[in-house]
């Protein structure tokens, strides 16, 4: 095992998806961790299969987005169905239309992704990992002063590191939640379910979205998610476990509706796993300078596909922040932002979800009545349609680092679309690290010049671009954005726009050509 330095400024605690995101972001902006998990390898089983085209684009700015794609697929939106697999409703997604510039819907196999991040993590010499080792305590002995025990589960021998910050990435069952007494606050939802992955090289030749059975006595959810590869998830009644389909003779009636007449023989179970589905929220994702992120901060049911995805925006969120207060570019109130954020657009989620798996699930016959006759009209409902069809999440509410003033309240808090320039770059390509104004009109010498002292880059949108019709719509003709590609503030006011954009100078970052007008 690789011997831990004896201090390092950030501990991360959990080397999933959400772990390994944070600490390839701390990497880029140049601060070093040490990442501890307990196993040296990828968990191998299937677990998430989604993420949108807003975790698509955290993805690319890892450095992968390209090896992601050879590994996904779009899937074409979501149809909702009754117990006969007939359609009472449909909503289209359309892959090639997306305001980042990817699919809305990607479907995926979860330990693909995971060898992609690690992989791509060995890049990142500012990054040790450390498998095969268990996280003992976490104890905060005086303030700024975090100390990590751990032990290595090959050879017993313990181990201790000084650090200033713990990012606890650690799951349900965090280690890192019950050192700082957090809890998890049910929100009286737990359904049991079957999940089950099947591989096939026979035609299905099903719809290629996710289809959602609509029945209080066996919701169910089928989805493509690769060449050869289909996942079905089957609530399960009061006296089955995942037992009773351990043998094909006993699946079989579960899938054959799906599979067209494939042969049992030709279907290779992957995995059939009994789930609880969740939804809870910890009472407190920080205490002092430890934080909670992912399941070890909230559980969402997996029915809007958003599990995995809401740990990643964590990361995104916290990790800049936590570069900035370290740098010393930003105070460390600023750290006080990150559950002030995420929290309402986690609850927002979940929400979601639930509604969702209530629809699903919920009022027996009279509930299945109530889903013919109103489900093929959600469509005549005012922005309901979106709701299914959009992938767009909320914007953040208000906070030290989102401005929302009477003209620019619209686009403070959401992202900014990842467009391409009129140079043929996308948005993002622009941004790298750093802060960005985005404007239709022209700085003065002297707010150019604060702006490149301050770290942050101008990016024009010129008259008819994307960008300049953004800012149009949203009433404002100019947009500082964070380097998480949320609005901080928007307006029409240049000056007050362009001393809003705090000081983020990194390694890098502060004083290159690329900070000149573009």
């Amino acid at each position: 095992m690789i011997t831990p330095p004896e201090s390092v400024p950030v501990v991360v605690v959990g080397a999933g998806p959400t772990g390994v995101t944070a600490a390839t972001l701390l990497a880029q902006y140049g601060i070093p961790c040490l990442l501890l998990d307990r196993w040296e390898t990828v968990y191998p089983q299937p677990r998430a299969v989604h993420l949108d085209d807003e975790i698509r684009r955290i993805i690319t700015w890892l450095g992968i987005g390209d090896e992601f794609a050879a590994i996904s697929r779009p899937a074409l939106g979501l149809r909702l169905v009754d117990p006969d697999l007939r359609t009472l409703a449909q909503f289209h997604r359309d892959p090639a239309l997306s305001a980042h510039g990817f699919p809305q819907a990607n479907m995926f196999d979860q330990p693909e992704l995971e060898q992609l991040l690690r992989a791509n993590l060995k890049k990142h010499n500012l990054v040790r990992f450390c498998g095969n080792v268990e996280v003992s305590a976490v104890s905060q002995p005086e303030p700024g002063r975090v100390l990590v025990e751990y032990t290595d589960r090959v050879s017993g021998e313990q181990h201790a590191v000084d650090t200033g910050y713990v990012l606890g990435c650690d799951g349900a069952n965090s280690v890192v939640r019950n050192s700082i007494g957090g809890v998890l606050r049910s929100l009286r939802f737990a359904q049991r379910w079957l999940v089950v992955d099947v591989a096939t090289e026979a035609a299905i030749n099903q719809w290629d979205g996710v289809h959602q059975v609509c029945s209080p006595h066996r919701a169910a959810t089928y989805m493509r998610i690769g060449e050869s590869r289909y996942r079905w998830e089957f609530q399960l009644r009061a006296n089955e476990t995942a037992a009773d389909f351990a043998a094909m003779a006993s699946l079989y009636p579960l899938l054959s509706p799906w599979v067209n007449g494939v042969p049992a023989d030709e279907l290779s179970v992957v995995r059939v796993a009994e789930y609880t589905f969740r939804a809870a929220v910890a009472n407190t994702w920080r205490q002092g300078n430890v934080f909670l992120l992912g399941d070890a901060a909230h559980l969402t049911p997996p029915f809007i596909g958003q599990g995995m995805g809401a740990g990643i925006r964590d990361a995104a969120n916290l990790a800049w922040k936590l570069a900035g207060v370290l740098t010393e570019n930003l105070p460390a109130a600023v750290l006080d932002t990150y559950e002030h954020e995420r929290k309402p657009h986690a609850q927002h989620m979940i929400r979601l979800a639930l509604a969702m798996g209530w629809s699903m699930t919920a009022g027996g016959r009279a509930g299945d009545a109530v889903r013919r006759a109103l489900v093929p009209r959600l469509h005549l409902v005012p922005g309901l349609r979106s709701l299914f069809t959009n992938s767009r999440t909320p914007a953040l509410h208000s906070s030290a680092l989102v401005h929302k003033t009477f003209v620019g309240w619209r686009r403070a808090g959401a992202l900014c679309p990842n467009v391409i320039l009129p140079t043929g770059e996308r948005v993002d390509t622009v941004l790298g690290t750093r802060f960005v104004l985005v404007t239709t009109q022209a700085p003065d010498t002297g707010q150019r010049e604060r702006l490149r002292r301050h770290g942050a880059v101008v990016v024009d949108a010129p008259p008819g671009s994307d960008l300049a019709r953004w800012l149009r719509r949203g009433g404002v003709t100019a947009a500082v954005l964070r380097p998480d590609r949320t609005v901080l503030r928007a307006g029409r006011r240049l000056s007050v726009l362009c001393d809003a954009a705090p000081r983020f100078v990194l390694s890098g970052n502060g004083d290159s050509a690329d900070n000149e007008r573009r």
